[in-house]
């Protein structure tokens, strides 16, 4: 078997790093001893776009927000199915994330950032969901391992109370929230509930092939009465 080689490393804001490996083909992107992402499972990432599309099929030029670029299975799903007037602004913190995309890792991502489409936003997408309000027809977060969260401290608020509700916030009417995560969280399913979203949880597996761990994606529809841009 070939051995792993390590690439690259990149700073993630707040002090910890992340490490790409790559044997043969295939490239794992790790933290410590965790493996975040592996190019061979991408099934549950392509999941959270194809899912979330399924719930604004009806919208018009909708606009996407997917939070963190991963190596890229839920950008490319998205692209795959929207329309040509659609816009997806994919939000990623780690700017070295960027650069694998565009250097090491270009394969895997098959041109997608040079999609017409697509804007990549280089920072917190806590920080851009605070300031908008009213813009997306879907956010989909991939952010750290979800509510439970494993990289950096930070990202917790996007999955508490304040959290949820600046998502909520962002989205249009009859919007979605689409949450990624490595695990089930009843406390989480509860938060989003509190907070006005009809949330539903949807069990997933990492391979596309229907085997590997079971992830949860959770689908959260922002029915409340708010202006359409």
């Amino acid at each position: 078997m070939l051995p792993w080689i390590q690439l690259d490393t990149a700073a993630i804001p707040g002090g910890s790093e992340l490490r790409l490996k790559q044997r043969g083909t295939e490239f794992s992107i790790m933290l410590g001893t965790n493996e975040l992402m592996n190019s061979r499972l991408s099934g549950s990432e392509e999941a959270l776009a194809t899912l979330a599309f399924e719930r604004i099929a009806g919208h018009t030029r909708p606009h996407i927000l997917i939070g963190g670029l991963g190596m890229g299975f839920t950008l490319r799903a998205a692209l795959a199915i929207l329309p040509e007037d659609a816009k997806v602004t994919v939000a990623e913190l780690v700017p070295g994330v960027v650069e694998w995309a565009r250097g090491p890792m270009a394969e895997i991502y098959k041109g997608s950032l040079d999609d017409p489409r697509v804007t990549i936003h280089v920072g917190d997408v806590g920080a851009l969901i605070a300031k908008s309000r009213d813009t997306f027809d879907a956010i989909m977060l991939d952010v750290d391992n979800g509510p439970d969260g494993l990289t950096r401290e930070e990202n917790d608020s996007l999955y508490d109370f304040d959290g949820l509700r600046a998502s909520k916030a962002a989205l249009r009417k009859n919007g979605v929230l689409a949450v990624w995560s490595s695990g089930p969280d009843p406390r989480f399913t509860k938060r989003l509930r509190d907070i006005g979203l009809a949330a539903e949880e949807v069990p997933t597996r990492a391979s596309r092939k229907g085997g590997g761990a079971k992830h949860m994606i959770w689908l959260a529809v922002n029915g409340a009465a708010t202006a359409r841009r």
